[in-house]
């Protein structure tokens, strides 16, 4: 009885935690997406705003350089904050929210190549470290609570509550699902999901799979050479993106003002050499054009370069979206030489491409499931778990540690962090 006393009102809580995150998250979300469609649309009528990008870069810079560390505690980090929270080897601060969303609308007004769902998640892990300190949450909810609020963010962002809810479980740590978390996650994810579509009105973006190759042998082989493909481009885009972060803090001396400002000078002399503004902010209508009609064959190179000056040199925003980018033109450019629809190579390669940087398997299963009503799921489980394996251990978020390794092949120590493997193979 005591027993069934003690579930019962530790369930209560946790429901009730994850409905106020929920409740939250998905209003702030709903007003991070409206905001961020508004502020492209003023880019687009105004092209010339591009030319503000570094003076746009320095200000964000100096943000985060005045506002962005407290305590040893380093705003810039983004998500991998939040997954040091998690960890237990950090505190998220509340201001990481508000400042990666102000962050955010200047890098999507100005043309920074970004996405959403980073600015979604860190307000996540914001609101869910305020709900910590309101009700005093004891040490072990206050880690289950923050991946709630991961859960509410992606949920939100995306329209994929069910997503939501295991990406949260599963996107701090490679090989781990931690199921006692079940519970906040899925009440925060849905409720997120709720209010920013039903409460507030928001519309996500559709993608529509035409058709799907029938099941076969030799169709599930080429569903898993093109996943290795995939997971390759996004072994190099996070290995691009971790370099020129790498570099741009030497060289700068960890002047985020001078490092975000010569990133702005970058992506404009990128776009006018390349002639097109198809690749600043967040490139929707290409992404929705690639399940439908042909696309620049380069356009997943472009996207890729864009993507890593842009995060890697201090402007902040979300990697998913770039992802799906990469991965859904990388399909459409793959069309004329693979017997595959159009639309299914595009979703293959959107999904897979999120798989291997974000090293979540089930998560962006799920994704695929929910986005695509259901097509094809047999080759997304295939594409997912093979572009999972072969990325290698390798991720966009340094701070993801390593339950267990991918498999016994990779000569990687439990515990050990993406970080500090990488560091291991480069030394």
């Amino acid at each position: 009885m005591y027993m069934n006393k003690t579930l019962f009102i530790t369930l209560s809580k946790w429901i009730f935690w994850g409905g106020i995150i929920g409740l939250v998250i998905g209003s702030t979300t709903a007003f991070l997406l409206n905001t961020n469609d508004f502020l492209g649309e003023v880019r687009e009528r105004n092209s010339w705003l591009i030319l503000c990008l570094p003076i746009a870069g320095g200000v964000l810079g100096y943000l985060y350089m005045k506002c962005g560390t407290s305590a040893g505690t380093e705003l810039y980090k983004g998500n991998n904050l939040v997954i040091e929270g998690v960890h237990g080897k950090t505190t998220v601060l509340r201001r990481l929210g508000p400042l990666v969303y102000f962050g955010t609308f200047l890098t999507v007004l100005f043309g920074g190549s970004t996405g959403r769902e980073g600015a979604a998640i860190q307000m996540g892990g914001s609101v869910a470290e305020a709900v910590n300190k309101f009700f005093k949450v004891h040490l072990i909810d206050k880690k289950i609570l923050l991946m709630s609020g991961i859960s509410a963010g992606f949920g939100a962002a995306f329209g994929t509550p069910i997503t939501g809810a295991v990406f949260g479980m599963e996107m701090t740590a490679l090989g781990k699902l931690k199921y006692e978390a079940l519970v906040p996650c899925l009440t925060a994810s849905f409720v997120g999901h709720f209010m920013t579509e039903k409460a507030w009105g928001v519309e996500h973006e559709t993608f529509i799979i035409q058709s799907v190759p029938e099941l076969s042998v030799i169709s599930f082989g080429k569903v898993i050479f093109l996943a290795i493909l995939f997971s390759l481009v996004s072994v190099l885009y996070c290995q691009l993106r971790h370099g020129i972060h790498t570099l741009s803090e030497r060289y700068t001396k960890k002047n985020h003002m001078v490092r975000a400002f010569i990133g702005g000078l970058i992506i404009v002399a990128l776009t006018y050499m390349i002639g097109s503004y198809e690749y600043n902010g967040r490139s929707l209508d290409m992404l929705e054009e690639s399940f439908k009609h042909e696309v620049p064959p380069f356009a997943f190179l472009a996207k890729l370069v864009f993507t890593a000056v842009t995060l890697g040199t201090g402007f902040v925003g979300g990697e998913a979206i770039p992802l799906f980018f990469i991965g859904a033109t990388l399909g459409n450019a793959l069309y004329p030489l693979i017997d595959f629809p159009m639309s299914f190579l595009a979703a293959l390669g959107m999904v897979a491409v999120f798989t291997g940087g974000a090293n979540t398997p089930i998560a962006a299963f799920l994704l695929g499931v929910e986005m695509f009503d259901g097509k094809g799921i047999e080759y997304f489980f295939v594409a997912c778990l093979t572009s999972y394996l072969f990325s290698g251990h390798h991720g966009l978020w340094p701070s993801q540690s390593i339950h267990e390794p991918k498999s016994r092949l990779y000569q990687v120590a439990i515990g050990e962090t993406i970080k500090n493997v990488e560091k291991k193979k480069k030394s």
